[in-house]
């Protein structure tokens, strides 16, 4: 149809069509083998905007001969659940009954609660679709029911394989524009073109450039916008600008986006830049993160900018973040090194008879690194 969006109509229908996510969908790997075998399981697809996350749901749920249900968890409710949970299959479908939850992050601990029972007795097969960090947003109970697949930002060169499928003219330089300008995004992508070639008629990368600059300047939760708005208010607490930090702060609530997200960023920020320079600045941002969690938008806000004020102003450290990325560094080339035995638990009399635990002292001076890295100093405290 005419007024189907590009998007929608250049959407692949089986895995052969599908660009990226190889170690998902490439031969032998786990998402294509459920596919080909018709394995039925719920999952979480964890990643970016943009990369085939609702794509990969019909596929699976199309081979699958499901029921197949989609529900935004922006709008649905215990209600919606309950009527797909009563309503008959139909008659052309004799798989599992599947409901896709897009942006599962927003269920509340509640809704999670509530859909818990029908994803643990098979009557419904849950694919949950997230841009958070589902080890976050997602209540325990239901994550060990579900197996979550990461999916990365596609690449300049799977956006431009995408846009040269939709057929639509433009030279090459126009096609690596937009796959560089769309960060790794396909549906922002082919958006692009879609609106471009309408207000236009022709695709180039001058029409590209005068559509951007109606549709491009604003908060885009999962654009280019989105990361340089995180990005810059990060960077005005760490500058000890309060000022700048509250507008960035406010810019993101008013765009809409999650506060939860700002406040775990905060919660990073006390330990990775403020550090032992002022220790209580984690408990803050911690405290600020639960308020967050109990009070919500948008009396929340209240708290998220306190947190700014006060980290903003904080004197700043990275003297304990740089001591652990050095650690590991050391732990992931040098590997498993032996321990020394006086600090070995010793909870057998044969551990104890070989040395565990002996001469152990709990204050001492006593250098207690493996052998390899004796003397070695991590931690260094700022001048």
């Amino acid at each position: 149809m005419a007024s189907e969006p590009l998007a929608a109509s250049v959407r692949p229908k089986n895995l052969d069509e599908f660009v990226g996510q190889t170690h998902l969908v490439g031969p032998s790997n786990p998402l294509r083998v459920a596919v080909e075998e018709k394995h039925i399981f719920s999952f979480i697809l964890w990643g970016p905007p943009g990369v085939g996350k609702t794509t990969l749901a019909r596929i699976y749920a199309k081979a699958l001969n499901a029921d197949y249900h989609e529900l935004s968890a922006v709008s649905a409710g215990k209600d919606d659940i309950r009527q797909i949970i009563n309503e008959r299959s139909t008659l052309f479908s004799d798989g599992p009954k599947i409901l896709f939850l897009d942006e599962i992050h927003r269920f509340n601990k509640a809704q999670q609660d509530f859909l818990l029972p029908f994803v643990e007795s098979g009557q419904l097969t849950l694919i949950g679709a997230t841009t958070e960090n589902p080890s976050f947003e997602v209540i325990s109970a239901l994550l060990s029911r579900v197996r979550v697949f990461t999916l990365n930002e596609l690449s300049e060169e799977e956006l431009i394989e995408i846009i040269e499928r939709t057929g639509i003219a433009m030279d090459a330089d126009t096609k690596a524009f937009i796959a560089q300008i769309a960060n790794g995004d396909a549906r922002q992508a082919l958006s692009l073109i879609d609106s471009t070639r309408k207000l236009y008629s022709v695709v180039t990368k001058e029409t590209i450039l005068q559509s951007l600059q109606d549709t491009h300047l604003r908060f885009d939760k999962g654009g280019e916008e989105h990361y340089n708005t995180i990005s810059a208010f990060i960077k005005s607490m760490r500058a000890s600008q309060p000022d700048a930090a509250l507008y960035y702060l406010a810019r993101m609530l008013q765009g809409g986006e999650d506060p939860k997200f700002i406040a775990r960023r905060m919660v990073i920020f006390a330990s990775e830049d403020i550090g032992m320079k002022d220790p209580h600045a984690l408990d803050l941002a911690n405290a600020v993160f639960r308020a967050v969690e109990t009070i919500g938008m948008p009396e929340c806000g209240i708290n998220l900018s306190h947190g700014v004020v006060y980290l903003s102003k904080a004197p700043k450290s990275k003297a304990s973040y740089n001591a652990y990325n050095a650690a590991m560094d050391d732990a992931k080339k040098m590997g498993n090194l032996p321990i020394p035995l006086k600090i070995r638990n010793a909870p057998t009399k044969l551990m104890k008879d070989i040395g565990y635990g002996e001469g152990y002292e709990k204050y001492t001076d006593e250098d207690l690194l493996p052998d390899k890295l004796k003397g070695k100093k991590y931690f260094k405290e700022d001048k």
